[in-house]
């Protein structure tokens, strides 16, 4: 099994698709004209193996409070 695939492919066949990301324990992404979309990925019970994904990816603000990503706006340059 591949590791991408069109949403077209994957739209008739995606129990098919399904089975093999159970049955492989490998991820599948879906993608729509070339971009990918979606990812399939195999459940796992253990919260911690959920996690590693996202460690070192939150940001910490000291005042949440504050506007965040001033600069980005082309409105008040």
């Amino acid at each position: 099994m591949e590791n991408m695939i069109s949403k077209s492919k994957f739209k008739p066949r995606a129990l098919y698709y399904f089975r093999e990301v159970e049955k492989t324990g490998k991820e599948l992404i879906i993608c729509d004209r070339g971009k990918p979309v979606l990812k399939i990925v195999p459940y796992t019970e253990n919260p911690e193996e959920a996690m590693k994904s996202l460690r070192n990816t939150v940001n910490k603000y000291k005042d949440p409070t504050e506007p965040v990503g001033l600069e980005d706006w082309e409105a008040l340059k």
